[in-house]
Formats: C-alpha cells, sequence, structure tokens
C-alpha cells in the first residue's frame, strides 16, 4: 500500500517551527479564524456565519504550537493553522478531497486528525496504532476519501491530550442535493473547555482522586436538609449505599469549572461571541460538543428551537426549549427571533460548575441577561437502578476493597458469543469480584430513552430526549437482524479504571470482531454512575428508540445514562479495524477503549 507520509525539508521544518516559536515567544494570542471572529470584528467575513464560505477539495492543515489567551492570560495551545478552533473545513457531498496534514510539533511529539463521525475507508480514519502510524513531527500525511454523506460534523486530533490543548475544529459538508430545510443565516457553534493546566497534570490529579476538582461536595448542612426531606434513617441508608460504593451522587463531571473555561467558538463567557440576525429571519445554528470533558445543557431564553438534525443526520423537526449535549455529539437546530432584541446563546455544563455563552442580537455590541446557574444536580440510587438499604451481597452491586487477581472471561461470558440469534436481550454480565475495573454491576437496566437526565426536565420546558428522534432519512439497510452483542460499560471511579466488559484496552484479548455487511445489533449497558458518550468510528449506530425501523436514527455517539441499557442497529460497510471508545477524553486513555474489526 502507498504511503500517504511526506517528510518536509530541515530547511522547512526548522522555518515552520522557528516561526512558531518566535509567536510563541511574544506572549500574543493569533487570531480566530475567520468563521469563528465576533460579527463585530473588522475582518469578519461577513454577517451571515458560514454561507458565504464555499466548499472546497483540497485544504492544508498545519498542528503547531501557538500562544492562546483567555481572561487576559496567555497558554500554550496545539492549534491547527495557528488557532483554536481550528479552520472551517467545508467540503461537498460526492466530491474527492485531499487533506493535507502537516506536524509542526517541535518537541518530538507525534500527531494526528481524525475526521468525526464521517464513513472514510480505514486507512484515512486517523486513529494512530489502530489504522495508522500517526505524523511524526516534520511530516504531513495526506488524508484522501470520497466525501459519502452531509451534515454538520468536526475533526480533532486523536493524539496523547492534544485535543484538550486545542487540535480540533468544525467541518460541515454541503448536501449534493440541496438542504432539506431554508433559513437565512447559518452559523457554527463549537463548545469547548480549556485549562491552563497541563492536560498530564490534570489526569495525575484524577488517579490520585476521582472527585480532586468537584468544589461542589455535600455538606453536613445537605445531610440534613435531606433528612427534612427524607427522614434519618433513608438518608442514612443512602449515605452508606453511596460510601459503601466509595462513589458521591454530586460527582456528575470528572473535571469541572474549578480549572475549566468553558469556551464558544474560542470565546471565553466574557468575550460574548455575537452572531447577528435581522427580526423574522430563520436562523441555522451548528452545535458541535468540541470538548474534552464537558457535557453541555444548551438553551436560548426567549426562544424555541427545532431540532433538525443529530449527529449530521436530518431528523423531523422536534421544537424544544433545550437539549443535552454529551461530547463529540452535534445538533443542527433553527431558530426564528422575531424581537429586535437579543439573545443569550446558553450552555451550561451538567455540574452546573460553569458556562458558555454567546449572542444572537439585531445590531452589533448588544447583549442580553445571562441566567444564573442552576443549582447542582444530585443523583439518586434510583438513577442507577439501585436503592437505598437493599443488601449488599444482593448481586446488584460488586465491593472490591483489594486489587485481585484478573479472572479471564471467555467472549460467550463477555456477551459476545458471534452466534447469537434474534431478539434475546442482552445477556447478563457476569460478575467477578476479584476484577478491581468494577465496582457495581447492575442487574435491572432500564431503558432511559425518554429521560432528559440529571437536572433536566423541572423548569417546565421542553427538554429533547433521544426518544424525539425520528429520522428523516432514507433507510437503506434491513430490519433482519444477523446476530446480537452486548458491550457493558464498567468502572472503578475511586480508582479512576474505565473499561469496557471489565477490561481496560491494556488487558483485552483482541478485537471485538464485526462481520463485513451484516446487520448487527449492539446492546450497550452502562455499569457506571456516570453518562458516558459511546463512539463507534467508521459506521452508524441506529439507535433503537422505538421508531419504526425505517425512522430510527442515525448517531455516531450515544450518551448513554447510568444503570441505562440500550440498542443500535450497525451495518459495517467498511473494512478494517476501528475506534470504539468513551469519548470523554481522559476515560478512554484509563482504559474504556477497544478496536472493532469489521472483517
Amino acid at each position: 500500500m502507498e504511503s500517504k507520509i511526506k517528510s518536509l525539508s530541515r530547511r522547512q521544518f526548522i522555518g515552520y517551527t522557528g516561526a512558531a516559536a518566535f509567536v510563541a515567544g511574544a506572549q500574543m494570542s493569533l487570531p480566530l479564524p475567520a468563521w469563528a471572529r465576533q460579527t463585530t470584528a473588522p475582518v469578519a467575513v461577513d454577517q451571515h456565519g458560514i454561507g458565504q464560505i464555499p466548499a472546497k477539495s483540497l485544504y492544508n492543515l498545519d498542528i503547531s504550537y501557538a500562544p492562546f489567551n483567555v481572561h487576559g492570560r496567555t497558554g500554550r495551545a496545539t492549534a491547527i493553522n495557528g488557532s483554536v478552533p481550528g479552520p472551517l473545513v467545508k467540503l461537498h457531498e460526492g466530491d474527492k478531497v485531499r487533506l493535507n496534514v502537516t506536524n509542526s510539533l517541535m518537541d518530538t511529539k507525534h500527531s494526528s486528525i481524525h475526521w468525526h463521525g464521517l464513513i472514510v475507508p480505514f486507512r484515512m480514519d486517523g486513529v494512530p496504532g489502530v489504522n495508522f502510524n500517526g505524523i511524526a513531527p516534520g511530516e504531513t500525511y495526506e488524508y484522501e476519501y470520497e466525501v459519502k454523506q452531509a451534515g454538520t460534523y468536526w475533526y480533532h486530533s486523536h493524539s496523547a491530550f492534544q485535543e484538550q490543548t486545542g487540535t480540533y475544529g468544525p467541518l460541515v459538508i454541503e448536501p449534493k442535493d440541496g438542504e432539506l430545510f431554508a433559513y437565512d443565516r447559518d452559523y457554527v457553534v463549537v463548545l469547548s473547555d480549556w485549562s491552563f493546566e497541563d492536560p498530564e497534570a490534570i489526569f495525575r490529579n484524577i488517579n490520585l482522586s476521582g472527585d480532586y476538582y468537584n468544589y461542589q461536595k455535600r455538606t453536613v448542612w445537605d445531610f440534613f436538609d435531606d433528612v427534612s426531606d427524607k427522614g434519618l434513617k433513608k438518608t442514612v441508608d443512602d449515605r452508606l449505599m453511596w460510601g459503601k460504593m466509595r462513589m458521591s451522587p454530586v460527582d456528575l463531571s470528572d473535571v469541572t469549572g474549578a480549572t475549566y473555561t468553558y469556551l464558544m467558538n474560542g470565546h471565553a463567557p466574557g468575550a460574548n461571541w455575537t452572531g447577528i440576525f435581522n427580526p423574522g429571519e430563520t436562523i441555522r445554528l451548528r452545535f458541535i460538543n468540541a470538548s474534552a470533558m464537558s457535557t453541555f445543557d444548551v438553551r436560548i431564553p426567549g426562544l424555541n428551537m427545532d431540532v433538525v438534525m443529530a449527529d449530521g443526520k436530518a431528523v423531523k423537526p422536534v421544537n424544544v426549549h433545550e437539549f443535552r449535549m454529551g461530547v463529540a455529539e452535534t445538533y443542527d437546530v433553527l431558530v426564528r427571533p422575531r424581537q429586535d432584541k437579543p439573545f443569550t446563546v446558553f450552555a451550561e455544563s451538567i455540574d452546573r460548575s460553569g458556562y458558555a455563552r454567546g449572542t444572537l442580537s439585531p445590531e452589533p455590541g448588544l447583549s442580553a441577561a445571562v441566567p444564573p446557574l442552576r443549582p447542582r444536580p444530585v443523583r439518586k440510587l434510583e438513577d442507577i437502578g439501585m436503592m437505598a438499604g437493599m443488601d449488599m451481597d444482593s448481586g446488584k452491586m460488586m465491593d472490591h476493597g483489594s486489587i485481585g487477581n484478573m479472572k479471564t472471561m471467555g467472549r460467550a461470558q463477555m456477551g459476545h458469543d458471534p452466534d447469537v440469534p434474534g431478539p434475546n436481550g442482552p445477556k447478563p454480565f457476569q460478575e467477578d469480584k476479584s476484577n478491581s475495573n468494577v465496582v457495581m454491576v447492575i442487574t435491572d437496566p432500564k431503558d432511559r430513552l425518554a429521560e432528559p437526565g440529571i437536572g433536566l426536565g423541572k423548569d417546565g420546558w421542553k427538554v429533547l430526549t433521544y426518544k424525539d428522534l425520528v429520522s428523516d432519512e432514507v433507510q437503506p439497510y434491513s430490519s433482519e437482524v444477523d446476530r446480537e452483542m452486548t458491550i457493558n460499560v464498567t468502572a472503578n471511579m475511586e480508582r479512576y479504571m474505565f473499561s469496557f466488559d471489565g477490561k481496560k484496552f491494556s488487558e483485552h484479548p483482541g478485537p471485538f470482531l464485526f462481520r463485513h455487511n451484516e446487520r448487527l445489533r449492539l446492546y450497550l449497558v452502562n455499569h457506571t454512575m456516570m453518562e458516558h458518550p459511546i463512539h463507534l468510528h467508521g459506521m452508524w449506530m441506529q439507535l433503537e428508540n422505538g421508531q419504526s425501523h425505517d425512522k430510527i436514527p442515525y448517531k455516531h455517539t450515544l450518551l448513554i445514562k447510568p444503570g441505562e441499557k440500550l440498542s443500535a442497529l450497525i451495518t459495517p460497510i467498511e473494512k478494517g479495524d476501528w475506534a470504539f471508545h468513551c469519548h470523554l477524553l481522559y476515560h478512554m486513555e484509563a482504559g474504556m477503549f477497544q478496536v472493532v474489526r469489521v472483517a
């Protein structure tokens, strides 16, 4: 197979890295790409968002270090073409494209770019160690593929913690047959999280203590409030259960606003990214959660939103006031402001430790009121399929006080028997009390697709759920299922161990095996107390959410709730090795990663 790697000459590489070092030494932030600048900026492309930016079939992307300024403080980002987020990559469905990615990092670090949600040949997917070797410093990798889809996607590094330090950007694909809906303006809204701490230090901190960044822990006053609300016995039973599990009901995010600043199109909340509109216009907002670890709850007070796309695929419009975005998900919405006034675009972190914020405004320089952060949600045992006072040895929870020897489970024990036919449902996960990777096993996981999620649904407005999604795409696949398979989402959060089927990536005996062009029903069961955005590379997961077979929605990333089981239909059309992982970056690094082999 012909290599797609090209090396820079020594003079070229020194020139690139020397220029980057000079800029970094100047301690000045490089400009944002045109699509992400304030519409009030004198060099903005226009005030219609990305509508006037043409699609191209050739892009040159350069990964290098660059200064990045937030709240007057400058840090070092791993930028693409000198900016965070990176440039808009705009393609056209049906085109053959080439994207040349150059690694100009100065410290011998490899890099990569993954095209999140795109169906491409596996050698073009961009995951080092899975389907290519990565891009060494001074080298250029030529990604070449035919664009087989349309919609809103994004791209990011799949190397080390580079995604956390800024190596990401939006990717928009124009449909070859024209848009399904009309709009007047088109804005990309990239949400992300930024920290001045080194990601390696963040990872060390949460390995030492999973709640290291949780500054919203329960207090003695919370105990008295619970007693007043639930009674002494139930409160004590509840606390004992959480203590036995060595978990906290307020650990909603591993990394929080204690170290993060939440960004909208690269702007901190005070910088107030602004998109312009004329009253009566229809505005398309392409929301992309490009964060490393943050789940966002998005709303625009005073405006309803019609959700028209999920993960780049068209859905029947759903009118909502708010929606939750797991890491790596995308949602396209239409809004129709009628009043001649500004509206706040508000993206609140799931743990209520901070927010990203921007404005839709009829003219530059205006802003609307910013909503206060809502109270921090508190999990209930019922949320994870448990209840206070239950027998600790009932089989619903595993207690691992010390690290034991790993017991090897066969493929059938793990629910991966390749010969399981028909709708038999997921196999129960086999309990193994010597396995320190797993703290609890939920024996009665629930269908939670109709639930908006913790902290949502009690404000008196409509919140999007997965149950609401009805595909507006043509269904090319059969309703007949050839095989079923179960993958269990497991963890020991106290030791910061995350895994599939109780095994970290380094412990799995081999890849998950998918058959080329088979119709597979994949069950996911979450045995943890956290939400996990599970991403499958190279193929679609069609979520079985109660719609008829021809209307089930396509997803490349599924946010699975604690104690939840769900199922998706998959038809693997591209052979090769593909990544399957939790898209919480530090969970993936801690072991919640596997390879899917399609053969």
